[in-house]
This record gives structure tokens, sequence and C-alpha cells, in this order.
């Protein structure tokens, strides 16, 4: 067989030359056989063909494939030895709780369908429903997996928060972000803290756990509502939808970081002292871990491989769970949450280098039709801890009345904060109707302390008073979805129209475009 020359003269071997070198040998006819060549057009690094040349090797693409299976492998195997206990059995139960979700989903989306209001409404009052009718009811045997499909839900959330923001957006607008993402939050946080303390007599740790899951803003409510808007030019002209965008992910990611730092706090046999340094070291942890994780799912899979888009999936999702897991295993709650949500960011940072458009990339999608079967199951299995003639009333009456002073508190210092940023009064007080919607972190979060409760575990005082305070934590949460999320979706949608300033689409400026369409975050 001939040789390729290049116009050099420099002689190059080709695969033809190594088969007419050694294409007699058995081994060489062996490597041909375990390695192909890659089926499409392949990017591989410089360096590999050289360290590594085919067929001797696989290549860049396979080896990347046969990297991922081993994470993959790791990933499962520590996620099992963490948390699967005893296999689950198809019985009464379990059918049950699968006619649960069902139900919700189809109640959702007729709700959907009727109000336009957000779906996970009726899902939530669907779960109440079957527990207060006595068609479902969660046995010990069956709570460990309902915590872990909550946990799953969660880890759903956080990725697709991550894998939504843009670091342009974030460069160019880092300081507006920064103000409507975390000076609210912190309002908010230290507001529903006083308030419980004082109108439900909550310990302070336990009032400040409270405040620190209220806080969150629901992107499930706000997203679709902000979309609505934003298609028909409301907002667009100084990129309103996008910024609130931007800064509800970032209060999402610190609300779930800091609500799991208070918790581990609660219910760690540690000193005082480890107590405290474990809350910054996770932070970094996580972040740190988040970084690396989010470099290799850009690097393994090769991007060019026929199956890049399950790939990067799988090791984005089981990532993100092992790193919920272990981090709750060791101690360091604080490092899962922020891992799952800087390793979406770091990926999708680099998946945007290579053409994929940030949040609307095949992996986003994924993303996007999981959420779909677990927000019913999250939302039905919260309401489903909900019974109503358990329920104390003066805690409702004063809940309700922390709630509603709280998310006035909000708007009022949403209003102030939100100097600097470019924007009208009428603008402002609509950013203030924007941030009153709760509902996903808080059907995420509500439960846990209850569950860690009936798990054993102790903050340090009785059973029955950690019970009692798990249960208003978990009551408190599911009515701030219940008076929130409609209220917030109704708000936005009357007041968006008469406080900001329309202009149609073809009216754009090209930079108007590109800040509100492309780099768009889709609901969580």
């Amino acid at each position: 067989m001939e040789s390729n020359w290049q116009h050099t003269g420099v002689r190059v071997y080709t695969f033809s030359d190594k088969e007419e070198k050694f294409g007699t040998k058995w081994w060489y006819k062996l490597c041909l056989r375990c390695h192909q060549k890659d089926s499409t057009p392949s990017w591989q690094p410089s360096w590999w063909k050289k360290t590594f040349p085919f067929p001797f090797f696989p290549t860049y693409r396979q080896a990347a494939q046969q990297l991922c299976i081993l994470l993959f492998f790791l990933l499962i195997w520590g996620i099992t030895y963490v948390e699967i206990g005893e296999a689950v059995t198809i019985d009464g139960e379990l059918f049950s709780m699968t006619i649960l979700v069902i139900a919700a989903y189809l109640m959702g989306w007729l709700w959907l369908k009727i109000t336009t209001l957000p779906a996970l409404i009726a899902m939530l009052l669907t779960g109440i429903l079957f527990q207060n009718l006595h068609l479902v009811h969660m046995t010990d045997r069956y709570r460990k997996l309902n915590q872990d499909l909550r946990k799953v839900a969660l880890v759903i959330i956080l990725m697709r928060a991550g894998l939504g923001l843009d670091a342009s957006v974030l460069k160019k607008h880092y300081a507006a972000v920064l103000q409507l993402g975390l000076l609210p939050w912190i309002v908010e946080c230290v507001a529903i803290s006083v308030t419980s303390h004082y109108l439900l007599s909550l310990p302070w740790i336990w009032s400040f756990l409270l405040g620190s899951m209220i806080a969150s803003v629901s992107p499930a409510v706000v997203v679709p509502c902000l979309f609505r808007l934003r298609d028909d030019g409301y907002g667009v002209a100084k990129g309103i939808p996008t910024l609130l965008l931007a800064a509800a992910a970032i209060d999402d990611s610190i609300s779930v970081a800091v609500f799991a730092i208070i918790l581990n706090a609660m219910f760690s046999t540690g000193s005082s002292t480890y107590n405290i340094i474990v809350g910054p070291l996770s932070i970094v942890a996580g972040l740190a871990l988040g970084w690396i994780w989010g470099t290799i799912a850009s690097v393994i899979p090769e991007k060019g491989d026929v199956y890049v888009v399950p790939l990067r999936f799988l090791i984005l999702f089981l990532g993100g769970l092992f790193s919920l897991f272990i981090s709750n295993l060791v101690g360091w709650s604080g490092a899962g949450p922020l891992a799952i949500v800087s390793s979406g960011f770091v990926a999708a940072y680099f998946w945007s280098k290579e053409g994929w458009v940030i949040n609307k990339n095949p992996v986003s999608n994924i993303f996007r039709i999981l959420w779909i079967f677990f927000e019913p199951i999250l939302f039905a299995f919260t309401g489903a801890q909900i019974t109503i003639s358990a329920l104390d009333p003066e805690v409702v009456k004063m809940g309700a009345i922390c709630l509603i002073t709280c998310l006035l508190i909000r708007m009022v210092a949403t209003f102030i904060i939100s100097f600097g940023c470019g924007l009208n009064k009428k603008e402002k007080v609509f950013i203030g109707v924007t941030w009153l919607a709760k509902a996903t972190v808080q059907a995420a979060l509500g439960p846990a302390a209850l569950d860690l409760v009936n798990n054993g575990k102790s903050s340090g005082l009785s059973f029955l008073e950690d019970e009692k305070y798990a249960k208003i934590i978990l009551t408190m949460s599911v009515l701030s979805v219940v008076l929130s999320a409609p209220l917030g979706a109704i708000l936005i949608a009357i007041t968006g129209p008469r406080l900001l300033s329309r202009e149609r689409p073809e009216s754009k400026t090209p930079t108007d475009i590109e800040i509100a369409e492309n780099a768009s975050i889709t609901p969580l």
C-alpha cells in the first residue's frame, strides 16, 4: 500500500502504513478487533495521538467513554453503599403511592389548563387530599424511599439552576444579580427568623432554619410568568426577565446551602467549634468539588461522541447525587448543594464554547424532562405528610401572619435595595412582586428536619420538642406554597403589563434579543 505524503516531502504514517507493516501480526489483528475507528469525525487532544497511537490504544472518544462508564460504576456503588437500604417490594402501599403520583400529575395538568396557575399547587393539594381521605399511608418502611426521591428531585432542581446560569450575563450584570439575588433573601430570612421566634415560639436556631428555607424564591412559578411577559415584549428593553431569572438561581442556591449548613449544625454530634468551622469549609469544598466535576464533564466524553448527550447527562446527574449523599454522610451538608450548582454552571460554560446555548442544550432538556416526572412526586409526597386534623390552628394563624408580614417586608426591601440597577420606580415594584412566590425549595426542604427526627436524630432537645418544631417547619413550608404561589403568579400576570415598558419583538435591537432570549433560564 502506498503511503500519504505532505507537500513538505515529510512522510506521514497512516493506518494503511501500519497495516502494511504489522498486518500479519496476531497482536495487531487483536488490536484492530478491540479498537475500531470512530464512525463520525472526532476531536482529540494534540498529545493523544502521539502518546496513545491507534490501533494499539483506543481513540480518545472511546477512551473517554470507558472513563465515563468507570465513573458511573464508582458513583452508583458509592450512592448504593451510602443510601440504599432494604429492597422495595411491590404491595398495596407502594401501589397507593403510585396512584397518588399519577393523580397529582393529572390534577396538576387540569389545574394548569383551567386556571393557568402553576400545576404544583394542585399537586400539593392532591397530596394533602389523599392523606386526609386515608387514600395513602406511608409507614417507616417507605419513609426512606420518600426521602431519597426528594433528594433526587433536589439534585434536579439545583442542577437546572446551575445549567441556567450564563457566565456572560453574570459578568456583565454581576452587581445587579447579586443585589437582587442576595440582599432581599437576607432581609426576608432575618424577618422570618425574628417573627417566627416570637409568633411561633421557635428557638432561634429553628427559626433561622425556617428563615433560610422560606426566603427562597420559586423559579417554577416565576419563570413561566416572566416568559409570557417577555414574549409580549414587556421588560425586554432593559433585560429584566433575564436579570430576574439569574438572580432567582442565585437565591435558590444560597437558600439550599445555608439551610443544609444550619440543619447539619443542629443535628451534629460534634463540638460547637467544629460546627462553626464546618460551615465555611463546606462552602469552599462544595465550590471546589463542583468546579472539578464540571470540568471533567466538559472533557469527557469527547464532544463529537455519538453518545455525548446521555453521557454528559449521566456524569452530571450521578455526580450530583453522589455529592449530595456523600456530603450528608460526612456531615458537610452544605457542600453537596453548592457542588451541584457549580458543576452545572462550569459544565454549561465550557459547553457554550462548543456551540451549545446556555440552558437550551440537549442535557438541559433531559433534566427538564426528568423534572416532569419528579415534580408530582415532590409536591404530592410533601402534601401527603400534612394531616389537617393534627394541625394546631394557632400555628396556622400565626404562621400565615408571619408569612404575609415578611412578604411585605421583602417587597419594600427589594424596592429600596434595587438602587443603581438602572430601574425606574414601577420596575422596582414589579421586581418586589416577582419575589413573592414560594414553592420548589420549600417542598424539597420542608420535611427534611422531620425526617431526621423520625430517624432518631436529636438537636439537643427532647424528642417531643424536636418533633413539634419539625412539624412547624413542615407546616410553614406547605403554607408558604399554598399562600404565595398562586398569589405571586396572579400578581405577576396582572402587574407586569402595567408596570413594565413594552417593546415589540420587531423593534428590538440585536443586543436586546441576545440578552432577553439567548441567556434565559427555564423553570425549575
